[in-house]
């Protein structure tokens, strides 16, 4: 959700840990062995400020398949907005705040199993929407509590999609074919980041606090809100967890460092949580079973950035990171400094920097081999050479795109019918 920000309105043992570790990579159902030869694999590109998520092939050349239009009722929201006194402040506030002037109409996206339709969290219609791939029309529509949408993750095998409603402080867990909400749970200040754990037992929210007040000096952290990972069991919503990083950054001698916890990816034994904060340029490394800080990243500041923190998107100097299948290799998206970079996991050396325009997200190829970072100030997205580090293809896309998810469309599909 990277945008210069303002003030607005929106503003337990070593086994239990062990037991509610999360995954390694970006989750995606897999289809059944015998739905895979009627499916393609792809990657959706949600454009935020478009309206558009564009599908592209997910290794490869990178080239379009098609592009969905993620608001076919805009008419009919706008007019909800438009008569709603306390719904129009809020829209009008994300647009004037978050989105630099533009509405953000699509945040995260997951495809359904079969390939049929795409679930799409729209922050500024504040709701989830599943959409027909083959007609572009809306299956079913989810409200959220509050006022926006944000970050979504889907379970291992494609049922369930979490989605954090930013302004009321909860994830709401949805049916990904109907819609209807399975359950909720509370989180702490303005929940971001959502991951479930590879078996699919455990949901894991990051809450980033208030990011778009200028009390940006370390000695002013405490007024951001109540900032913390909450674990939770994703059969019963009940809180299994929470994980505050102020005191492991404390121990760890990091008393000036935010406890935001931002883009965060599990290594492939999920032992290790490597994680973004605000403010800071690199990564930290947190050992799951001990719950503590084990290792940290500095990464190189750009000059031209200014050292303003108030300048900087939503406290986020950095924001997306990836690990390849193997867990040998890390990839970091630098969004403020415009670059991005692959680390090695074992020695935490950065390779070549690859300049890039407010790159956002980073996630991985359909086949492993490459690191897919979303480059917000380009309208592009940018593949990278997990082995090299060095960039290999880049792709047009949408209005400033964001999130970016591995999924599957049906074979034939090229986009909507009339599209």
């Amino acid at each position: 959700m990277p945008a210069p920000r303002s003030r607005h309105l929106c503003s337990i043992a070593a086994a239990l840990v062990l037991a509610v570790a999360g995954p390694a990579t970006a989750a995606y159902a897999t289809p059944a062995a015998s739905d895979a030869s009627a499916l393609r694999e792809v990657l959706f590109v949600g454009n935020n400020w478009d309206g558009t998520a564009d599908v592209i092939k997910s290794s490869g050349d990178f080239a379009k398949v098609g592009r969905i239009n993620v608001i076919p009722d805009k008419d009919q929201r706008m007019a909800e907005i438009n008569a709603d006194p306390i719904k129009w402040i809020y829209f009008q506030a994300i647009r004037n705040s978050v989105g630099e002037g533009h509405d953000q109409f699509a945040d995260d996206m997951y495809s359904t199993p079969d390939g049929r339709s795409v679930v799409v969290s729209r922050p500024s219609f504040a709701d989830v929407v599943s959409i027909d791939l083959a007609t572009g029309k809306i299956n079913w529509r989810f409200p959220v509590a509050g006022y926006r949408a944000d970050h979504m993750a889907v379970s291992p095998d494609g049922t369930r999609v979490a989605v954090s409603a930013s302004t009321a402080n909860k994830v709401h867990v949805l049916d990904i074919n109907t819609g209807k909400q399975l359950g909720s749970f509370a989180t702490g200040d303005k929940p971001h980041e959502n991951i479930f754990s590879k078996d699919g037992k455990y949901i894991w929210n990051m809450a980033i606090g208030d990011v778009n007040t200028s009390l940006d000096d370390p000695g002013w952290d405490w007024t951001k809100g109540d900032r913390h990972i909450t674990v939770v069991d994703a059969t019963t919503y009940k809180q299994v967890k929470v994980i505050d990083m102020r005191d492991r950054l404390n121990a760890f001698g990091l008393k000036d460092f935010s406890d935001a916890v931002r883009p965060a990816v599990f290594s492939p034994d999920e032992s290790k949580l490597y994680f973004q904060v605000s403010f800071f340029n690199g990564f930290l490394e947190y050992d799951v079973a001990s719950d503590k800080i084990t290792r940290m990243k500095t990464l190189p500041k750009n000059p031209a950035t200014s050292e303003d923190r108030t300048t900087w998107v939503n406290d986020s100097r950095h924001h997306g990171i990836s690990m390849n299948p193997a867990g040998t290799k890390l990839c970091v998206a630098g969004t403020m400094d415009d670059y991005a970079t692959v680390v090695d996991r074992a020695t935490l050396q950065e390779g070549p920097l690859v300049t890039a325009s407010k790159p956002y997200w980073a996630t991985v190829s359909g086949d492993g081999k490459d690191c897919i970072i979303s480059e917000s100030g380009a309208d592009q997205v940018t593949a990278i050479d997990f082995a090299t580090g060095q960039k290999v293809a880049s792709v047009p896309v949408g209005d400033h795109p964001q999130r970016v998810r591995l999924g599957h469309v049906q074979a034939d599909w090229t986009g909507p019918s009339g599209s």
